[in-house]
C-alpha cells in the first residue's frame, strides 16, 4: 500500500522552523514514496471563524474544502504547530473548527453520548515548537495542546494519536538545534513511511 500524508503546518508565518519542519517531513516522506499533501494554514484562504456554531450551515470556501478531500484521503495526519499560550495558533485552530464538522468528522447519534466517529482508521503526529524547554511543558505545563488535541479533537473523530514530538526552546536556538531537529522531522516521516506501508491494501 502507498501510504497517503496530510501535512498541516499550522503556524501562520511563512518563514517559521514548522514551515522548514513541514517542508522537510513532506519531502523525506515522498523520497520514501508516499504520496504527501501540505497545507501551510498562513496560504489558506478563508475565514477562522464558525460564526453560527452548529446552528446554520457556513459554506466552506475551497481551501477548506481542498482540506477536507486531502483529510479524507489520508492514511496518515501530521500537524506541525508552534505552542502558542498553550495551544494552538488561533488561524489552526479555526481551520480546525471550520472543517471538522458534524457529518464530515463525526456523526451525532440518537440516545447515544458519544457520536460516531466518521475518519475512524486515521493516525496522527504531532510535531510541536516552543520556546520553553520540552520537559517544563511536559511536567509542569502538563502538555496541555497535546491533551487537547488528542482526545477532544483528534480522537472525538476517529484519528488515533500516535506519535508527539516537542522540539525547543526554540527562542535561543542556534543553527545546530535547527538543523538536528529538521532531521527528526526527516527521521520521523521515514518511520510513518514504514508503519504505513506495513498496513494491509
Amino acid at each position: 500500500m502507498t501510504p497517503n500524508l496530510l501535512v498541516l503546518n499550522g503556524n501562520p508565518k511563512p518563514d517559521s522552523l514548522c514551515h522548514a519542519l513541514a517542508r522537510e517531513y513532506a519531502r523525506s516522506a515522498e523520497q520514501r514514496g508516499a504520496r504527501v499533501t501540505l497545507h501551510h494554514v498562513g496560504e489558506l484562504a478563508f475565514a477562522p471563524d464558525l460564526h453560527h456554531g452548529y446552528d446554520e450551515v457556513q459554506p466552506l470556501e475551497p481551501d477548506l474544502q481542498a482540506v477536507q478531500q486531502s483529510l479524507t484521503q489520508a492514511h496518515h495526519l501530521v500537524i506541525v504547530a508552534p505552542v502558542w499560550w498553550g495551544h494552538l495558533p488561533a488561524r489552526l485552530k479555526g481551520l480546525l473548527d471550520r472543517t471538522l464538522l458534524p457529518g464530515f468528522a463525526f456523526r451525532y447519534q440518537p440516545g447515544k453520548a458519544y457520536p460516531e466517529q466518521l475518519l475512524a482508521g486515521k493516525t496522527a503526529r504531532l510535531l510541536l515548537t516552543m520556546d520553553s524547554p520540552p520537559w517544563y511543558y511536559r511536567w509542569w505545563q502538563g502538555a496541555p495542546l497535546d491533551r487537547t488535541l488528542d482526545k477532544p479533537v483528534l480522537g472525538l473523530c476517529g484519528i488515533r494519536l500516535t506519535h508527539r514530538q516537542h522540539l525547543g526552546p526554540v527562542h535561543t536556538s542556534d543553527e545546530g538545534a535547527r538543523q538536528r531537529w529538521l532531521g527528526q522531522a526527516g527521521a520521523a516521516a521515514r518511520q510513518d513511511v514504514r508503519r504505513l506501508g506495513r498496513r494491509p491494501a
